[in-house]
């Protein structure tokens, strides 16, 4: 393991078909894909840790295809309650996620400030690997994190979304694994990343362009089904924002819990035709929050 990571820190090969920048520049890469490594192989519960917006609900999505792939023992938790600080919640870890029975933890997109949680975590015997792009408030917690904008970390672009920084943990994951699929998952990536908002420079830019020419030729059953429920015939920004809308959370809070996870199964399952039924009951949980607003 450690001569694999000393190799691929000097060579960017694997990633360079899309001009993007090698994983294991991110500080903290190293670390999480040894632990992420250590669980896969000697069959620990894995749970992803993420939120309910289409960002996150795709990054969740990724992840999970990714490690199933790897046949790992993984499951994912979206929190229930709106945060906008991002953070763990303490009621969740016990709870919750306790009885899921975890060695490790993965957050997506959240929990760079969660010091208090964390620590839970480590006195209930689970590892939590943190990986953020928000800034942290002082300093990084004490635990694996994988954030471009925390202190002393180099990597070039800093401007990645949750999606962006759950695909540069699959590269690393898939690289260590020798898969030779995982850039088939850009679809999904690309879908986040426009619906983040964030500017489409440098990575994101790579993204969203190869995500559209992934999406002409996609094998995802859930994309494809909110294609055929939404007629959509050519795909460009404007299509793809339109599909992120058609799996925006309800106005509900608990509707929004709710419909996360069915989105997230709806962009893992292997079933083409219930692909379509949960897409089609999404098209019309939209209308209904439509009409109620």
């Amino acid at each position: 393991m450690v001569d694999y990571l000393k190799n691929m820190q000097k060579n960017n090969n694997d990633f360079i078909d899309y001009n993007m920048y090698n994983p294991f520049l991110l500080k903290g890469m190293e670390d999480a894909l040894y632990r992420i490594v250590k669980a896969i192989n000697e069959r620990e519960k894995i749970v992803i840790y993420g939120f309910y917006d289409v960002d996150s609900i795709t990054a969740i999505s990724l992840l999970m295809l990714v490690l199933k792939f790897l046949n790992a023992d993984v499951e994912y938790f979206i929190p229930s309650e709106p945060s906008e600080s991002r953070d763990l919640n303490e009621k969740d870890i016990t709870s919750h996620i306790k009885y899921l029975g975890p060695g490790l933890i993965i957050t997506l997109g959240c929990g760079i400030n969660s010091f208090s949680e964390i620590e839970l975590c480590k006195y209930m015997g689970i590892d939590v690997i943190i990986t953020d792009f928000h800034e942290p408030i002082k300093h990084a917690p004490d635990t694996i994190v994988v954030n471009p904008k925390q202190k002393g970390c180099n990597y070039p672009f800093k401007g990645l979304c949750t999606s962006g920084m759950t695909f540069k943990l699959a590269q690393a994951i898939s690289s260590y694994y020798k898969m030779k699929s995982v850039n088939k998952y850009m679809d999904l990536v690309m879908i986040g990343t426009i619906s983040s908002k964030v500017n489409l420079e440098s990575e994101n830019k790579i993204i969203v362009q190869e995500g559209i020419k992934q999406l002409n030729c996609t094998h995802n059953y859930g994309i494809c089904a909110l294609i055929k429920t939404h007629n959509i015939k050519v795909i460009n920004e404007d299509t793809v924002s339109k599909l992120a809308l058609t799996v925006m959370p309800t106005i509900n809070p608990v509707g929004r819990m709710d419909n996360a996870k069915i989105v997230v199964e709806l962009f893992i399952t292997s079933d083409s035709y219930r692909a379509l039924q949960i897409s089609k009951y999404l098209d019309k949980e939209l209308k209904n929050s439509l009409i109620l607003q």
